[in-house]
């Protein structure tokens, strides 16, 4: 089966690697990536070409996400399955289900990894998926075939996605971008417990200031996250003081 992708970037750069032992991947790119496409065996195509496959899949930053999919719209044939890539799901998926034709299937995933924690293999690694307006049947399919490649399927809702991640994903980069912005680094003289927050830090400095951005505003609960967490540091401070 033919999957098109659009975007090259380093998730989809990653999941081709993986991809192309399934499926023929073709792929666009505003930016020509044909060497290093075909160098993985994949085809370099026009946005038209990838959106004529029967598995469409934009690998572009959230706040390119809906002029994407409206350039898609017109282009994607009756049955065509959109799948969106995005760290943040309530978005992407109002915006799918007002700019896609009825005739077309609408699953919103959140791969849980990237290329530095799934280098090496994708077994078990996580990967959400909301079924926003697909076929049981094919959804089911595509939760086995994930499964038995090693992933944890998570099934959720948009909205419970965004709350849970707020607390968990959106707030791991706030605190490894606030180590970044203290100049935090590893010490000869240090505990377990240091070396694991610079961990923390190792898995956001190679992520764009974009993404981090993005989740941020796309996300409907990170502020209130982001609150909590500085009234909480706040709270610890006050006790320190007095």
């Amino acid at each position: 089966m033919k999957v098109g992708l659009i975007g090259f970037g380093r998730l989809g750069k990653l999941l081709t690697k993986y991809m192309i032992q399934d499926f023929d991947l073709v792929i666009y790119d505003v930016i020509d990536h044909s060497d290093e496409i075909k160098s993985l065996g994949a085809t370099p195509g026009s946005f038209e070409e990838v959106c004529d496959c029967p598995i469409v899949i934009p690998f572009v930053p959230i706040s390119e996400f809906e002029g994407v999919v409206k350039k898609m719209a017109p282009l994607l044939k009756e049955g065509t399955l959109v799948a969106d890539v995005c760290s943040v799901k309530e978005m992407p998926a109002k915006v799918m289900q007002k700019e896609l034709p009825e005739h077309v299937q609408i699953l919103a995933t959140h791969p849980m990894f990237g290329p530095d924690s799934a280098g090496k293999t994708l077994f078990g690694s996580k990967i959400v998926l909301c079924n926003v307006r697909m076929d049981d049947k094919y959804f089911t399919d595509i939760k086995n075939y994930l499964e038995t490649h090693g992933l944890k399927v998570i099934e959720s809702t948009p909205e419970i996605h965004d709350k849970e991640i707020s607390h968990s994903l959106l707030l791991t980069h706030f605190i490894g971008r606030t180590l970044m912005a203290f100049g935090a680094k590893n010490l000869s003289i240090d505990t377990k417990g240091f070396r694991r927050l610079m961990k923390i830090l190792e898995t956001v400095e190679n992520d764009s200031w974009q993404l981090f951005e993005d989740m941020n505003k796309y996300n409907p609960y990170s502020l209130q996250t982001r609150i909590q967490f500085l009234e909480a540091m706040q709270e610890i401070e006050k006790r320190l003081e007095t």
